[in-house]
């Protein structure tokens, strides 16, 4: 309510409203898991439409390697992964984001580098991890540079 009311009609950027939008798409994907009957459905139907709005506004108005796309794009593909059981879309989302990630990673804020590539790593983690569950032809990704130091 808080997020429908107040935080999304006046989030002023499109960084703060896919922030928000992911919030309740993530909100209702953790509804979804603890959830039956109709309520299923309705929270399922919450959770694509508002991931999927946020889908739209970060891939027209964000970098490819914003942090917080990269987010969305994790837990979007998580979503289809174990809430929709459709493994391929989720492999083929996970594995979308982190190519254009790292085709613009030279591109990347000095400062995102840590938290950008960290979810990268999450990204292709997952996808390493689903993949060898079997069902699914593991995509081919690119590989990734991070510091010694870890992430963050």
């Amino acid at each position: 309510n808080l997020l429908d009311k107040f935080l999304i009609p006046k989030a002023g950027t499109p960084d703060s409203k896919v922030f928000y939008l992911k919030m309740k798409g993530d909100y209702y994907r953790y509804l979804a898991e603890v959830s039956s009957g109709d309520e299923l459905t309705d929270v399922i139907d919450k959770s694509q439409q508002s991931y999927q709005e946020a889908f739209d506004i970060a891939k027209d108005k964000m970098p490819p390697t914003h942090p917080i796309r990269l987010g969305l794009a994790l837990n979007f593909s998580v979503f289809y992964f174990e809430i929709l059981d459709n493994k391929s879309k989720a492999c083929q989302l996970a594995k979308q984001s982190f190519d254009e990630a790292v085709a613009e990673l030279d591109t990347l804020d000095e400062n995102l580098y840590k938290d950008s590539t960290l979810i990268m790593q999450l990204l292709r983690d997952n996808l390493t991890l689903w993949t060898s569950d079997g069902g699914v032809e593991e995509p081919e990704t690119a590989p990734i540079v991070a510091d010694a130091e870890g992430t963050n």
